[in-house]
C-alpha cells in the first residue's frame, strides 16, 4: 500500500509540476505574439477574474472528493463513494452553469471596475468581450474536478495526471495558434486574438474531460467489482454527505483561491490610483507587467518549493492526531526548513538577476526589470503562505484560514491605493507583502498556540539560512557587475549567458555551504550523504 501511495504521489506531483512548466513556458511566445504589456493586461483582465470563479465553482472539488471517498473506501463502504459521484454531477453541472450565467453576466460591470482611471485604447466592451470569452470554461471544470476526485479517492492518480498536462497542452496549443492566426493571417483584432485566447480554457476542461472521460470507460469494470464487496452497514444522506465535502472542500478553497484575490484587488484599484497620481497614460502597461509577466517568473521558486514541502504535510496531520508531539515539532522544522532553503536563494537570485531573466523570458524592458526586482523576494511569503495554511489544516484549526486570509486582503486594501500613489507598481508589491506578511504572522501565532509547536529551531535555521543565502548573493553580484563590461542584458542570447554564469555561480557556493555545514544532510537525508562522498566534504 505504501509503495502504491508513493507511485501515486510521485505521478501527480510529476503531472502537476509539468503542466505549471508548460503554464510558465507558453508566455514567452504569448507575449511575442501579442506585443506587449498593455495587451498583456488585457488577457489577465479576463482569467484573474475567472480564476476567482473557478476556485468557488469547484470549491475545492479533487482534494475534497477524494478525501472523502478514501475515507468511505477504507471502511469497504463503496457505495457511498458511488452515491456521492453520481449525485456531484449534478451538482456540479449546475454550479458550473450559474458560474458561468454569473461571469458572463457580470462581465460589463467587471471590466467597468477594471478600466476606471485608465487612459486606454480598450473599451468597456473590449474588456468584456475578453471576460465572456473565458468564462465558457465554467461550463466543464467543475464537472472534470470532480472526476478529478473520484479517481484520487481510489488512489488512481495516473487520470489526474495525465488530464492536467493534456489539458494545459490542449489550451497553449489552441491559445498559441488561434491568438497567431487572428492576428497574422486573419488580420483580426487584438481584442478578438485575446477572446480567443482566453477561451482556449474551455478547449483545455474539454480535452480534460475527454480524457477523464476514456479512463472512466476503461477502468468502470474494476470499480463496479468494488461495489459487489460493499459491507452496506451505512447509508449517509445526501445533506450529510455534502455537509462532509463542503467541511473539507472550504479550506482548500480558501488558500487556492488567496493569490487571485490580490491580483483582483490590483486589477479595480491599480488603474484610479495611478490617474491619481498623474500616471494614467502608463497604468495598463504597468499592470500588464504586474499582474502577468512578473507574476510569471516570482510563481517558479513558489511551485518548486511548496511542491516539496506539502509533501511533508500529511505526516503532521497523523502526529497530530496520534498526539505525537515530538514527532510533529520533527516534522514541521523540517518542512519549514526545506521551504526556505529552496525558496528563499531562488527569489533572491532572481531579484539579483532581475534584468536578464526579464529579456530572456519576455523583451528588455528596464520598468519590468524594476518591478520584477522588487516583487521577487515576496515569493517566499506566496511559499510560506501556502504552507502554514496547509498546517492549519493538519492539526485542524482550518477555521482560522478565513481569518487569515481576510486580514491579508483587508490589510492589502487599506494600503494599495497609497502605496501606488508613492511607487506605482513596486506599491502595488509591497502591499501584496505586507498583506501576505500579516496572513502569515496570525497563522504562526495559530500554529504555536494549538500545536505548542516552539519556534526556536526554525528562527536559528532561518538565521543561518538567511547567512547562506548572502554569502551566496555578494560574490553573485560582483560576478553580475563584471560581466556587465562584456555582456548586456537588452540582448535574449546575451542574458542567457549572464544567467547560466551567475545561477551557476550561486548553485555551487550555496550547494557548498548546505553540504558543508551539515544542513543539506539533516534535510534531503542520505542521498546528500553519497554526494558529499563523491565531492570528498565529509
Amino acid at each position: 500500500m505504501s509503495s502504491k501511495l508513493i507511485r501515486g504521489t510521485f505521478i501527480l506531483t510529476l503531472g502537476t509540476i509539468l503542466s505549471k512548466v508548460l503554464g510558465l513556458l507558453y508566455v514567452i511566445p504569448f507575449y511575442k505574439i501579442i506585443g506587449g504589456a498593455d495587451q498583456a493586461a488585457l488577457y489577465t483582465f479576463g482569467y484573474v477574474p475567472y480564476t476567482i470563479f473557478i476556485s468557488i465553482a469547484t470549491a475545492g472539488v479533487p482534494l475534497a472528493v477524494s478525501k472523502y471517498i478514501a475515507k468511505y473506501n477504507a471502511l469497504e463502504e463503496y457505495a457511498v463513494g458511488r452515491k456521492l459521484f453520481r449525485s456531484g454531477i449534478y451538482v456540479m453541472l449546475g454550479t458550473g452553469v450559474v458560474s458561468f450565467l454569473a461571469m458572463y453576466g457580470l462581465a460589463p460591470w467587471l471590466a467597468e471596475i477594471v478600466l476606471k482611471g485608465a487612459e486606454s485604447e480598450y473599451s468597456t466592451e473590449d474588456v468584456a468581450a475578453v471576460i465572456r470569452a473565458v468564462s465558457f470554461a465554467l461550463l466543464i471544470i467543475p464537472v472534470m474536478s470532480l472526476m478529478r476526485g473520484f479517481f484520487q479517492g481510489h488512489q488512481s492518480m495516473g487520470p489526474s495526471a495525465v488530464s492536467t498536462v493534456v489539458e494545459q497542452l490542449a489550451r497553449i496549443i489552441f491559445l498559441l495558434s488561434g491568438a497567431f492566426i487572428v492576428l497574422y493571417v486573419l488580420k483580426g483584432s487584438m481584442v478578438t486574438a485575446i477572446s480567443v485566447a482566453t477561451f482556449a480554457a474551455f478547449i483545455g476542461g474539454l480535452s480534460s474531460f475527454a480524457v477523464l472521460l476514456w479512463y472512466w470507460k476503461k477502468r468502470k469494470p474494476g470499480l463496479d467489482e468494488l461495489l459487489q464487496h460493499d459491507r452496506r452497514s451505512m447509508d449517509v444522506s445526501l445533506p450529510n454527505m455534502y455537509k462532509e465535502i463542503l467541511m473539507y472542500a472550504f479550506p482548500f478553497v480558501m488558500v487556492g483561491i488567496a493569490n487571485p484575490l490580490y491580483q483582483f484587488i490590483d486589477q479595480i484599484t491599480f488603474t484610479r490610483a495611478m490617474a491619481a497620481a498623474g500616471n494614467a497614460s502608463g497604468a495598463l502597461d504597468a499592470l500588464g507587467i504586474l499582474n502577468m509577466t512578473t507574476h510569471k517568473l516570482v510563481i517558479i521558486p513558489v511551485s518548486l518549493a511548496t511542491a516539496f514541502a506539502l509533501t511533508i504535510v500529511p505526516l503532521v496531520t497523523e502526529s497530530f492526531v496520534k498526539n505525537d508531539r515530538r514527532q510533529m515539532f520533527r516534522q514541521l522544522d523540517q518542512t519549514f526548513q526545506v521551504l526556505l532553503f529552496i525558496t528563499m536563494p531562488a527569489a533572491i537570485g532572481l531579484s539579483l538577476l532581475a534584468e536578464p531573466m526579464y529579456t530572456m523570458f519576455y523583451e528588455y524592458d528596464e520598468y519590468g526589470a524594476q518591478v520584477l526586482r522588487a516583487y521577487a523576494p515576496v515569493a517566499i511569503l506566496f511559499a510560506l503562505y501556502s504552507v502554514t495554511a496547509a498546517i492549519l489544516q493538519g492539526i485542524n484549526e482550518q477555521r482560522f484560514t478565513m481569518l487569515s486570509l481576510l486580514t491579508g486582503l483587508l490589510v492589502k486594501l487599506a494600503v494599495n491605493i497609497p502605496l501606488i500613489r508613492l511607487f506605482a507598481a513596486e506599491g502595488a508589491v509591497y502591499a501584496t507583502a505586507l498583506g501576505y506578511g500579516t496572513a502569515i504572522f496570525i497563522n504562526f501565532i495559530v500554529i504555536k498556540k494549538f500545536a505548542r509547536y516552539p519556534l526556536k529551531l526554525v528562527y536559528r535555521r532561518t538565521i543561518l539560512i538567511g547567512i547562506f543565502n548572502l554569502v551566496m548573493a555578494v560574490p553573485v553580484y560582483l560576478i553580475y557587475k563584471g560581466l556587465l563590461w562584456f555582456l548586456t542584458p537588452e540582448s535574449t542570447i546575451q542574458s542567457i549567458l549572464i544567467i547560466v554564469i551567475c545561477a551557476g555561480a550561486g548553485a555551487v557556493i550555496y550547494g557548498y555551504l548546505g553540504l558543508k555545514s551539515g544542513l543539506a544532510d539533516r534535510l534531503f537525508g542520505s542521498r546528500v550523504q553519497k554526494i558529499k562522498q563523491r565531492l570528498r566534504l565529509e
